[in-house]
C-alpha cells in the first residue's frame, strides 16, 4: 500500500473534498461522481461505485453511479455492477448492507462471496474496500472502491471512509426527505388542480392564500389576481359580508366554531357580481401560528334547478291527474250515467205498463236495452281513452302499429324489443308516440314520419322523426312537457332536436330494470 495513504493530511484532504462536493451539489447524479473521484484520486483507488438500498423492505441494493481513474479499462465490470442487484449479505455491497460495517478484501478473485470475480479479474482489479452510507434510519447504501494491486486492510483508511460514509448517508437521507416533501407537495397540488370542487384557503385576516383552478372557473377570477386580497370582497355577496366578518372575528376571539366542519348551503358571488347557490364546508388547517382555513365550495346551480324542476314536475303531474279525474267524472256524468238513469226510468215505465199496455211496456224495454247498450259502448270508449285495450292485450308492437295506421301522415314503424316490457314502460312509450304523431299531423307539414323502438343497454329507446318544417319548442306546449313529466316518473328522458327547416327528431329513453 502506498505510504501516503497513512498520511493524515491525505485522508483529511479526502474528507474535505467530499464535504465540498456534498455542500456544492444537490443532485445525486452529480454529487456521487464527485464523491467517488474525490476519494479515489486522494487515496489512489482506480474504480469506485455507489450502491443505494431500496426505500421499501424486500428489495435489492442497486448500483447508481460509477467512476474510474484515467487509464483504467473496466467497462465490462461497471456495466455488470449496474445490472446486478444484491440482497442483504450478498456480494460486497450486500455484506456491508447487512452488517452496517466497512469490509475490506485484499484479493477479490479469492473471495468466496464476490459474484463479480470473473469480471474483476478480466479488468485487473484486485483489492476492494466497501463502507456503508449510514444515517439515523440505518444503512442507506454503500460505497465501494477497487485497486489494480493487492492491498491489505488499513484501519486508518477504513475509519476515514466510515466517517465519509456517514456524511454521504446524511446527504442521502436529506435528499430523500426533501424528495418526499416535494412529492407530497406535488401530489397535493395535483389533487387541488384536479378537484371539481372549488378549494379556497384564507388566513386569519380573511385574505386568500390559495385559489384552485375549479375556483377560477367557477368565480371568474385568476388565482394570481386574488391571492392576498380579502375573500369577502371577492366571492361573498354584499348582503352576507358583515356576517362572514363577524363570524371570523368571533372565532378568533373565543374559538366559537359555529360553521366549521359543517355542510352549508349559502350564496356565492362571481366576478361579474352575479349570485348563485353554493354548498360550503369550512375546515381549519392545523398548522403552527395563527389559524388558517380552507373552504370547499361546490356550485349547486344545476342541482337546485333539477330540484325545482322535480317539484314543478310533481305539481304538474298532480294537476294533470286531477284534471283527468275531473274529465272522467264529467264523461261519466254526462254520458254513461245519463244513459243508465234513462234505462232505469224505462224499466220502471215498462213495469208500470206491463199489465195495462203490454205493447208500450215492450217499447219501453227496447228503449232501456238501447240505452244500456249505449252506456256500455261509452264505458268502453272511456276505458280505451284511459288505456288502449290493444296495448294491454298485445303489447307495444301492435299498439304502435295501430297508431301508425290511424296517423294522417304516412308512418313507418320499426320495433325490435325481444318481448313484453313492464306495463308502465309500455304505457309511457305508447303515449310518447301518440303525442308525437299528433304533433306531426298538426304542426310539422311532413310527408313521412319514422317510428323506431328498440332495446339498448337495458333501456327502451324510442325515436320519432319526420321530414317536416322543424322548429319545435319543447317548452312551448303542454303536450311535450307532460310527456317529459311522465318519463321522469320512470327515470326516463326526453330530448327534441328540431332545427328550422330540418325536420324534428324526438328521442326518449326509459329504463326497463
Amino acid at each position: 500500500m502506498p505510504a501516503e495513504l497513512h498520511d493524515p493530511p491525505v485522508l483529511t484532504r479526502a474528507e474535505h473534498a467530499v464535504a465540498r462536493a456534498l455542500a456544492e451539489t444537490a443532485r445525486s447524479d452529480e454529487v456521487y461522481p464527485r464523491v467517488l473521484a474525490a476519494i479515489g484520486e486522494a487515496l489512489g483507488w482506480g474504480l469506485g461505485a455507489v450502491w443505494e438500498a431500496p426505500a421499501e423492505p424486500g428489495g435489492t441494493m442497486c448500483c447508481v453511479a460509477t467512476w474510474h481513474a484515467a487509464g483504467v479499462e473496466a467497462g465490462e465490470f461497471e456495466a455488470l455492477s449496474r445490472a446486478t442487484g444484491f440482497g442483504p449479505g450478498q456480494g460486497l455491497p450486500g455484506r456491508v448492507w447487512s452488517s452496517g460495517s466497512p469490509a475490506w478484501i485484499a484479493e477479490v478473485a479469492e473471495d468466496p462471496n464476490f459474484p463479480r470475480a470473473d469480471a474483476a479479474r478480466r479488468a485487473g482489479l484486485h483489492a476492494a474496500v466497501c463502507f456503508p452510507m449510514s444515517g439515523p434510519a440505518g444503512v442507506l447504501g454503500a460505497i465501494e472502491f477497487f485497486s489494480g494491486e493487492h492491498r491489505e486492510p488499513d484501519a486508518l483508511v477504513t475509519a476515514t471512509m466510515a466517517s465519509i460514509g456517514a456524511q454521504v448517508g446524511q446527504f442521502v437521507q436529506r435528499r430523500r426527505a426533501e424528495q418526499a416533501v416535494l412529492e407530497a407537495a406535488e401530489l397535493k397540488r395535483a389533487m387541488l388542480d384536479a378537484s371539481l370542487d372549488c378549494i379556497v384557503t384564507m388566513n386569519h385576516e380573511g385574505c386568500v392564500l390559495d385559489f384552485n383552478p375549479a375556483a377560477e372557473r367557477t368565480f371568474g377570477y385568476r388565482a394570481g389576481d386574488v391571492i392576498g386580497r380579502e375573500m369577502a370582497e371577492l366571492i361573498v355577496p354584499p348582503s352576507l359580508r358583515a356576517m362572514h366578518r363577524a363570524g371570523l372575528a368571533r372565532y378568533l376571539e373565543g374559538g366559537d366554531a359555529r360553521v366549521l366542519d359543517r355542510r352549508l348551503e349559502i350564496t356565492g358571488m362571481r366576478a361579474d357580481g352575479s349570485e348563485f347557490p353554493v354548498e360550503l364546508t369550512i375546515t381549519r388547517i392545523e398548522v403552527p401560528g395563527p389559524p388558517t382555513f380552507t373552504g370547499y365550495i361546490r356550485d349547486i346551480t344545476d342541482r337546485k334547478a333539477a330540484e325545482r324542476e322535480l317539484r314543478e314536475s310533481r305539481a304538474r303531474l298532480v294537476a294533470a291527474a286531477d284534471e283527468e279525474r275531473r274529465r272522467i267524472e264529467r264523461d261519466l256524468h254526462d254520458g254513461a250515467q245519463q244513459r243508465l238513469v234513462a234505462s232505469a226510468l224505462g224499466l220502471r215505465l215498462a213495469r208500470a205498463k206491463m199489465s195495462a199496455d203490454p205493447a208500450a211496456a215492450l217499447e219501453a224495454l227496447d228503449q232501456a236495452e238501447a240505452e244500456l247498450d249505449g252506456a256500455a259502448t261509452e264505458l268502453r270508449e272511456l276505458a280505451r281513452g284511459i288505456h288502449p285495450a290493444i296495448l294491454t292485450d298485445g303489447g307495444l308492437e301492435p299498439a304502435l302499429a295501430m297508431l301508425a295506421r290511424r296517423s294522417p301522415v304516412v308512418a313507418h314503424v320499426s320495433v325490435d324489443l325481444g318481448g313484453r316490457l313492464p306495463p308502465a314502460v309500455e304505457s309511457a312509450a305508447y303515449f310518447v308516440v301518440s303525442e308525437a304523431l299528433t304533433n306531426v299531423a298538426r304542426y310539422a307539414g311532413a310527408a313521412r314520419v319514422e317510428v323506431r323502438a328498440e332495446m339498448r343497454d337495458g333501456s327502451l329507446a324510442l325515436r320519432v322523426s319526420d321530414d317536416g318544417c322543424g322548429g319545435a319548442d319543447p317548452a312551448g306546449g303542454s303536450g311535450l312537457r307532460g310527456l317529459t313529466d311522465r318519463l321522469a316518473a320512470l327515470d326516463g328522458t326526453l330530448t327534441v332536436d328540431s332545427p328550422p327547416g330540418g325536420g324534428t327528431a324526438l328521442r326518449a329513453e326509459v329504463p326497463c330494470g
